[in-house]
């Protein structure tokens, strides 16, 4: 995939991102090589490599799953700056 200031400039305009034109010609810049990386390595063969998520052997460290009774309404609504009947209010984020 190509990436230039275009490019940039429109995902930044979609993410909600101002930057300037220095800015801008360093991302492309920074994000093609990025993109170039990848390149490289999608071309290596790695058949022989066993699929894993890390290279240390970690076990996450969860609570058992068990069901329970839910927070209460009126606690979980206590420290909230608005609220109406039973919900949060907040403000509007869509443009």
């Amino acid at each position: 995939m190509a990436i230039n200031r275009e490019t940039v400039e429109y995902v930044a305009h979609l993410a909600r991102i101002q930057l300037n034109p220095q800015e801008l010609d360093k991302l492309a810049l920074q994000l093609k090589d990025i993109l170039g990386f990848i390149d490289k390595l999608s071309q290596l063969d790695l058949s022989e490599i066993k699929p894993t998520s890390h290279i240390l052997p970690l076990n996450n460290v969860f609570r058992e799953d068990k069901p329970q009774e839910s927070l209460p309404i009126e606690k979980t609504l206590a420290n909230t700056p608005q609220k109406e009947k039973s919900f949060f209010v907040v403000p509007k984020v869509i443009e």
